[in-house]
């Protein structure tokens, strides 16, 4: 498989993406892993939608589709099978966006805004300015918390991925005009395979495998020709690996991934990013290959790694690098949401994954990442909101304002 690079949106060339937090750190979490036969490989030719252009003929790279999004962000999202100990990491670094070679003590230097890239500014990642976090800070603003107020701001200043899950349609065409109109470029998580999560606190998706199909041509038809970065399915691809899929499904849900990918892929103004786990789930990145193949890794426009997960950056940044040329080189992007401490140890109260304490925001989303095939680093997990009832949490995918405010007090120490 030989992957060629598609040309980029015009803001996706030297995307640096602004924010109000001085002293942030970096870091990586994790997952386990089970042998399961390799998946018979893909189809010499793949039809593509009928109702989405094809991908460009130069283009043959895989995309992945991305996770649920709702007016009120209630959708899970994705989080560890229950045997995922080694989710966490600590590591303390703010670095500078540039800088080629993350290290691991904050450095008080770091500019969250720093120059444009020699290839020119050309846009913005998006926010949302009716996000929880951004409703949150209004609101005890208007309680007169002030000082939590300004912490809070710090995280919701900040462009986060929107999951979508149901609704594709509706939901991508409202988050990508309200981004059109800013002149930035939102990140989409499209999060709907059936079996989601195998059943665990993100359980859900679409109910088979033509439900899914058609989800896939919704979300395509939501986007359109606007400009969007899609990160797809979080833990669908490493879970087929795990044997977390009963052996039944997986080659279903391989073909459903691969469908998506091409789906999105022929959209003019989107780059797709398959989601690939994280640094300690599948230790032995070779093993994911012929998934990720079979699964459409060669129409998109890479992988993505450490989604709703605490490794640290360097950790994702080497795993990812590992997987990359594996794959003809291919780029990826990392989730740096929470990963400013690292993963948590084992505190006897569950899995290490699920609401750790002690955590914190990373590095602000940018695409200078000073690694030519690290894409960006994104906040594709949404800071603040819960991975599931556990350390007392709510649902996976709701808002958890305490939370939230412990994630941003923790980068600064």
């Amino acid at each position: 498989m030989r992957q060629v690079a598609r040309p980029r949106p015009s803001a996706w060339r030297g995307v640096s993406v602004t924010g109000g937090i001085a002293a942030l750190a970096l870091a990586l979490g994790g997952c386990l892993p089970h042998d399961v036969a390799a998946p018979a490989p893909p189809s010499a030719a793949e039809p593509h939608p009928a109702a989405v252009a094809a991908p460009r003929p130069t283009d043959p790279r895989p995309v992945t589709p991305a996770p649920t999004l709702s007016d009120d962000h209630a959708d899970a999202h994705p989080t560890a099978p229950a045997d995922r100990t080694d989710r966490a990491g600590p590591a303390h670094r703010a670095e500078r966006a540039e800088d080629p070679d993350p290290g691991w003590a904050p450095n008080p230097d770091w500019n969250p805004d720093p120059d444009p890239d020699p290839d020119g500014l050309s846009g913005e990642l998006w926010h949302d300015p009716s996000s929880a976090a951004a409703r949150q800070v209004r609101a005890w603003q208007a309680e007169g918390r002030l000082a939590e107020a300004r912490l809070l701001r710090a995280l919701a200043d900040q462009p986060t991925a929107e999951w979508i899950g149901d609704q594709p349609r509706q939901k991508a065409h409202r988050v990508t005009e309200s981004a059109r109109a800013s002149g930035r470029t939102p990140v989409l998580v499209g999060y709907h395979i059936p079996y989601r999560d195998c059943g665990n606190h993100s359980a859900g998706g679409a109910p088979d495998g033509a439900a899914y199909r058609r989800w896939a041509h919704d979300l395509a038809a939501g986007i359109g020709d606007r400009e969007a970065l899609v990160i797809l399915e979080p833990d669908a691809v490493a879970q087929v690996v795990d044997g977390c899929v009963p052996a039944e499904l997986r080659g279903e849900r391989l073909d459903l991934l691969r469908h998506a990918v091409v789906t999105l892929s022929g959209l003019p103004g989107t780059r797709v990013y398959l989601d690939a786990g994280n640094a300690g789930w599948v230790p032995d990145p070779a093993r994911l290959v012929p998934s990720l193949q079979r699964a459409g890794i060669a129409y998109a426009d890479g992988f993505a790694l450490n989604v709703s997960n605490f490794h640290t950056t360097r950790a994702s940044v080497d795993y990812g690098h590992r997987l990359s040329r594996l794959l003809d080189d291919a780029h990826f992007v990392v989730d740096t949401s929470r990963n400013g401490r690292g993963p948590a140890e084992d505190d006897g109260l569950g899995d290490t994954w699920c609401n750790p304490p002690g955590r914190a925001i990373g590095q602000p989303p940018t695409t200078r990442t000073g690694h030519p095939r690290v894409d960006a680093y994104l906040w594709i997990k949404r800071p603040g909101e819960s991975d599931g009832t556990c350390r007392g949490g709510p649902p996976a995918g709701q808002w958890w304002p305490s939370y939230a405010l412990e994630l941003v007090r923790n980068a600064g120490g």
